[in-house]
């Protein structure tokens, strides 16, 4: 079939513990990488870009974030859409403060910030944990909020509170701002995701990935074998908020081209959130899938009935779409805890030992 392993022998740890123990998962991944760099450029539309790719890239980096905190580390967060703000706004004030400077460094620096915010709300996670930590990232959401709605130097003293995006250039093309097109804006996102993707595949896989699961899943005995505590939570906070603060950046600048405070309240938060949840926790697939249902969903709600000759008004829509999103979770944390990613496991598996029984 073709997932069958035989000949792959692995004759050093090094090619025991590769990235790609198995060759068809990189011939998979090269496969999914020509679609979104070739095949997809070419036949997308500009609905399907604003509407689709772009979304699901986004809200994948910024679930991948939050799964580092809360799916590798075990520290629970209810205030993703605030740190996502954080991110926004810093990349907002880099470019209005310093109009010449690449959109790329602006972008990179601006998860600096939402890191730095992060560290400090995540001093509570050293002495608290599970749902009362659950509580302190959620008062830092709502205070988050309120100081974008009140701090006016952040939007610039502008009078309807709002952040707008300038036309911003990168080696003589516009990638971000009104004048921008939407297959420009998807190459870069794209490009920023593959990057971030693999800087979290490498530090999860490797030794601070390790400490992080070991806190994850009991942090007094992860003490006693040597693993500090303090610095441990402390850097899982700072890499995923750092994660979620660039996803913040993209989310206003790649997409969509103004922001109101109010645009990272708690729904915000929340969407990310069930992302994760539905993709699953601790795997970094999972945050791709995820998104991929959470952002068609509604398109195929009103499309399928649409073609059908039923078409549904949008609050219908919307109903809808919160009533099936609110079954799936339930589903999942009852059948499959661990998601989408665990879905995908399970026929690999079935495939390598196709086709014999398991």
């Amino acid at each position: 079939m073709f997932y069958r392993t035989a000949g792959q022998f692995k004759t050093s740890y090094q090619a025991d513990h590769a990235l790609f123990p198995v060759r068809q998962d990189a011939i998979l991944l090269a496969v999914i990488l020509v679609f979104a760099f070739a095949v997809f450029p070419l036949t997308a539309s500009e609905f399907t870009f604003r509407a689709l790719l772009i979304p699901v890239l986004i809200y994948s980096l910024a679930a991948l974030g939050l799964n580092i905190l809360t799916g590798y580390a075990g520290q629970l967060s209810l205030g993703t859409g605030a740190f996502m703000g954080v991110g926004a706004y810093a990349c907002y004030k880099l470019i209005s403060i310093f109009p010449e400077m690449n959109i790329v460094v602006a972008i990179a620096l601006s998860g600096f910030f939402s890191a730095t915010v992060g560290v400090i709300f995540g001093l509570p996670s050293l002495r608290i944990k599970g749902f009362y930590l659950a509580i302190a990232t959620l008062a830092a959401q709502f205070f988050l909020v309120w100081l974008f709605q009140k701090w006016s130097w952040l939007y610039n003293y502008n009078a309807s509170g709002a952040i707008q995006v300038p036309n911003i250039n990168l080696f003589g093309v516009t990638v971000a701002g009104p004048r921008a097109s939407a297959i420009v804006q998807y190459y870069f996102v794209l490009s920023v995701v593959c990057v971030m993707t693999v800087f979290a595949i490498n530090i999860t896989r490797g030794r601070i990935g390790r400490m992080w699961k070991a806190v994850r899943d009991m942090d007094i005995a992860a003490e006693l074998v040597g693993i500090n505590l303090m610095r441990t939570k402390l850097m899982a906070f700072f890499v995923s908020s750092y994660v979620v603060g660039i996803a913040g950046a993209l989310f206003v600048f790649l997409w969509r081209g103004a922001a109101e405070a109010n645009l990272f309240d708690i729904p915000l938060s929340f969407r990310v959130l069930f992302i994760a949840i539905i993709g699953g926790l601790g795997s970094v697939l999972g945050n791709f899938l995820g998104a991929i249902l959470i952002v068609a969903l509604p398109v195929i709600i009103s499309a399928v009935p649409r073609a059908l000759g039923l078409p549904l008004d949008a609050a219908t829509v919307e109903h809808l779409n919160i009533m099936i999103i609110g079954a799936l979770i339930i589903t999942f944390l009852i059948v499959e805890p661990h998601g989408l990613a665990r879905f995908w496991a399970m026929i690999r598996e079935k495939l390598i030992l196709w086709p014999f029984p398991h």
